[in-house]
């Protein structure tokens, strides 16, 4: 995938429409939607920061479509304090549907 496919991942994700999202990066709507053409450019760093910041994702994804080893790390180990401090019934009934998920996702 290229930049303005996982822009468009990124921002389908998060819900919010495109006025709010260059709103609060602090870019220009104008940018964003030109971001989202077709054969559109990339922006600068400072401004893909400030969009992945927004999105709550990295340049890298934005740019290679994949996160960072780290990153990923980070986010398990975050899952897992998360997931440690509700009770055991809640807990077996997360890693119950993340073990399906993972089935399903794995063939796909």
């Amino acid at each position: 995938m290229n930049f303005r496919e996982n822009l468009r991942e990124a921002i389908d994700f998060s819900g919010l429409g495109q006025k709010e999202l260059a709103y609060k990066a602090n870019i220009s709507l104008r940018n964003i939607e030109n971001y989202l053409r077709k054969n559109a450019s990339i922006p600068s760093a400072d401004k893909a920061v400030q969009i992945a910041q927004v999105l709550g994702v990295t340049v890298e994804y934005l740019v290679t479509g994949t996160n960072s080893p780290q990153e990923i790390e980070d986010e398990v180990q975050q899952l897992i304090k998360l997931l440690r401090k509700l009770p055991r019934n809640k807990q077996r009934i997360i890693i119950k549907n993340a073990l399906n998920l993972y089935e399903i996702l794995k063939e796909a």
